[in-house]
């Protein structure tokens, strides 16, 4: 027994010491990775020597010695990017280029395919040729400095550049000008849902048995009603009976978001007669899907036209927002609607012809091989029509929507070779007055972006991006998938800049944007049909209004503020006919628990906040009563809602042109009441939240449901690993909003926070070194790195770190200062 005893032990020491050795290796190869900012280094491609100061919140301050070019200094941001984030530019060129699949096998075939026929990376590579020649001369620059940390990485055996290369055999070829081109064009993608509504569209009023309740739960935002439109079946004929479709396997690291994910932001101004301080005031928080690391990457640039400080994307040269001495700039989604879905129909004698307004034509085509790790390669057909490239059926439910003997095209401006974008967003960050940013902008094809804008003088508002020139007949406005093979259908080329919405100088002072509709124009002169928020600015018009003039503290308050517009006008509506009515019911019983959760929520101001527990009651209440609604109506669709419509159901509560009707189950026998219904959500609720949370509703917390989901992007899902790669927050906010915390809507935690501002800053032009600004995560991309997750804290908390062009502030607290010197 004894000797059974030892061996035991010594296995079990044995195994220890193996763990051990095994931790020690590990934590030892992706230590290697982890940058040194303290250090001199000679590298290729320089003409000058360069420092990157990194200041005590790891943002590069990068400066050229004397006689260093602007080329110099996008070589050091190449290198700072490639130094903190290679793994995050290498996964965004891949996906890009439809080369996933090389690295992560099948999961992500259907995601290589759908951007191979995009071909989104020829575009780019064809677009560079476009670009100004300073704008190549930044491109080639930027490469260079990319490439020369690669070198650095290869001769000194930095640990493969990150951590998750270990994990991953995926080589990384040297970085060209394209590749920058193409990111901007995949954040497009990111950014673009247009097409999604589209299909939404077509697919519910299939649905439908009633088309006119198709304006109840697609509403338009409010303002002046759009002429009619015709049912989708009217357009296309032969499509088959209404199908839910099933998805397609193969779909990770997909960079099309799901409905209402796609793209949103807040962004406002303040002339100097407005201002306390008799400077002018901006204030931007762009929104985008939350990750770690984060999407946003802080940095400073000292050029010719002087410094200029704010977020970047890694991979992308230029600073997309952010601020000079002289001009701040702002971006905020515009929801433009610039892709259309085109029907094409087949030739039934020759299936490689489609109908064109002259006849038929044969597509456009070229064979694409996706290699597969683990599986034989793919050999696609990339086929394209006048219109744009066709897509895969199998995709986003097109199947559901196309007739047989039919195929699916897009259109959209962010498919071209002459795209000029990243020559815009350099020429915009050297700008130095309002007007001179507007004049940029016109270059810019996509996204489309609303650009708010200060100087020391004026501020103003552009709408960037190419629009679309449609025609006014267009059967479906660009609302619907529309007959490919008809004129009017087609676009005509791009509309005038100078017809894009503009603001200078407003009367009253203040000028911004929530993704709301900024215009009211009748189509084909419209911006969309589809604008981003119709809550958000209700709110931020009430808070600008409510001071005469405003200073930096007031629009950080803007931006951090967490008061539901939303709640404070449904509530009244949906619980009109509940509120203290009935004796009180015993503990324990469903009457009771509802009695409790209407008190809160009679007591409750709207505030979002995250030690509350009125919000998750609410938003639970709102989501149960949506889903009953309209289930009756949608069946299987229902899926597709992912956030309660404010909009739909104002529109059901006030019953506005007979919307009430959407609180009878057709399928029952009793007349349902919109009472009934919201008193059978209410209920739907606090089972729900009950089963979650338990039964002590004064003791919830809005902040346990609604935690930040900064998840790894590729490890954010394998057991172990997320432990040290994901950031979760206990957060305050919500759908509606002006801090922002969009929920999942989905699974079994729909009010996680997936979606919220990965960037904020604010800017005081009456002393511009007062700015702040922070990211949602940090600067690194290294799990090891104390800049992995060091602003997480400060971003939840509703903190900043100092936005400064003062360099010797930056030089007194820096973390570490690189200086690189030219090798000959």
């Amino acid at each position: 027994m004894a000797l059974l005893f030892r061996w035991l032990f010594r296995f079990a020491a044995a195994l220890i010491l193996l763990v051990l050795l095994a931790s020690g290796l590990t934590y030892y190869l992706a230590s290697r990775s982890l940058p040194e900012y303290e250090k001199e280094v000679a590298l290729p491609g320089l003409s000058a020597p360069l420092e990157i100061v990194r200041d005590n919140a790891n943002v590069p301050h990068i400066f050229g010695s004397f006689g260093a070019s602007d080329e110099d200094v996008y070589y050091g941001l190449g290198y700072a990017h490639a130094q903190d984030r290679l793994w995050q530019m290498a996964i965004m060129r891949r996906t890009a280029q439809g080369r996933l699949s090389e690295v992560f096998g099948a999961r992500t075939a259907e995601t290589d395919a759908f951007l191979r026929r995009l071909d989104i990376y020829r575009l780019a590579q064809e677009s560079v040729a476009a670009q100004s020649p300073e704008t190549q001369q930044a491109l080639k620059a930027y490469s260079a400095g990319v490439n020369a940390r690669l070198l650095e990485v290869n001769e000194e055996a930095l640990g493969r550049g990150a951590p998750e290369m270990f994990l991953f055999n995926m080589p990384i070829a040297p970085w060209q000008p394209a590749d920058s081109i193409a990111l901007m064009k995949l954040m497009a993608l990111k950014l673009s849902d247009q097409f999604k509504n589209e299909i939404l569209r077509a697919r519910v009023s299939l649905a439908l048995e009633d088309a006119k309740k198709l304006q109840d739960i697609l509403p338009d935002a409010p303002g002046k009603g759009t002429t009619a439109l015709p049912e989708y079946a009217s357009l296309i004929e032969g499509l088959p009976s209404y199908a839910n479709a099933n998805p397609a396997p193969g779909q990770d690291l997909m960079p099309v978001a799901a409905r209402g994910l796609a793209g949103a932001s807040n962004a406002w101004a303040a002339s100097a007669s407005r201002s306390a301080t008799g400077g002018t005031l901006l204030a931007n928080d762009p929104h985008l899907d939350l990750t770690a690391p984060g999407f946003w990457y802080l940095a400073r640039m000292e050029l010719a036209t002087g410094g200029v400080i704010g977020g970047t994307i890694p991979g992308i040269p230029a600073i997309l927002t952010g601020r000079s001495n002289q001009l701040g700039w702002g971006i905020t989604s515009s929801y433009l609607d610039d892709q259309d879905l085109f029907i094409e129909k087949l030739n039934p004698d020759n299936p490689e012809e489609y109908l064109s307004p002259d006849g038929y034509r044969g597509f456009t085509t070229r064979p694409s091989i996706i290699n597969i790790k683990g599986s034989p390669p793919v050999t696609l057909k990339l086929r394209w029509t006048e219109n744009g490239p066709v897509l895969p059926s199998n995709l986003f439910d097109l199947e559901t929507i196309t007739p047989p003997g039919h195929v699916v095209s897009l259109a959209w401006n962010a498919l071209r070779s002459d795209d000029t974008s990243m020559t815009a967003a350099i020429a915009l960050m050297r700008s130095q007055s309002v007007a001179e940013a507007i004049t940029a902008g016109e270059l810019f094809m996509a996204p489309s972006q609303n650009l708010t804008l200060a100087d020391k003088n004026s501020i103003g508002f552009k709408t960037v991006g190419a629009f679309p020139a449609r025609d006014a007949k267009h059967q479906s406005q660009g609302r619907m998938p529309s007959q490919g093979w008809r004129r009017e259908n087609r676009w005509q080329g791009r509309a005038p800049y100078a017809a894009n919405p503009e603001f200078i100088n407003p009367r009253g002072g203040i000028l911004g944007n929530t993704n709301n509709k900024t215009v009211e124009r009748p189509f084909p002169n419209h911006v969309t049909f589809s604008w981003g928020d119709t809550q958000r600015i209700n709110r931020w018009r009430r808070l600008m209004q409510s001071r005469e003039v405003h200073t930096r503290d007031s629009f950080i308050e803007a931006q951090l503020d967490t008061v539901s517009y939303t709640a404070r006008s449904l509530l009244p509506l949906i619980g009109a006919d509940l509120w203290f009515t009935g004796a009180a019911a015993e503990d324990g019983t469903r009457e009771r628990q509802r009695q409790i959760a209407l008190s809160l929520l009679s007591e409750w101001n709207g505030e979002m906040n995250e030690h509350l527990p009125e919000p998750l009651i609410y938003s639970a209440w709102l989501r149960a009563l949506q889903t009953r609604l309209i289930s009756d109506e949608l069946g299987p669709l229902v899926a597709e809602f992912l956030h309660p419509d404010p909009v739909f159901l104002e529109r059901v509560f006030r019953d506005i042109n007979g919307a009430s009707s959407w609180c009878d189950v057709a399928q029952s026998a009793p007349k349902e009441s919109c009472t009934d219904m919201s008193r059978l959500a209410l209920d739907d609720a606090i089972v729900w939240i009950e089963e979650r949370y338990g039964d002590a509703l004064e003791s919830l917390r809005w902040g346990d449901a609604h935690q930040a989901t900064h998840d790894h992007e590729v490890l954010g899902d394998v057991p172990l690993l997320r432990l040290f790669v994901n950031i979760r927050q206990s957060t305050s906010g919500g759908d509606n909003t002006l801090r922002r915390g969009l929920t999942s809507g989905e699974g079994p935690n729909p009010y996680q926070n997936v979606h919220a501002a990965g960037y904020r800053g604010v800017y005081d032009f009456s002393d511009p070194d007062s700015s702040l600004f922070i990211q949602s995560t940090g600067q690194s991309g290294h799990f090891l790195s104390r800049s992995y997750d060091d602003m997480a804290q400060l971003w939840r908390r509703g903190e900043y770190v100092p936005m400064s062009l003062d360099e010797e502030l930056a030089r007194a607290a820096a973390v570490g200062v690189t200086l690189i010197t030219p090798r000959n």
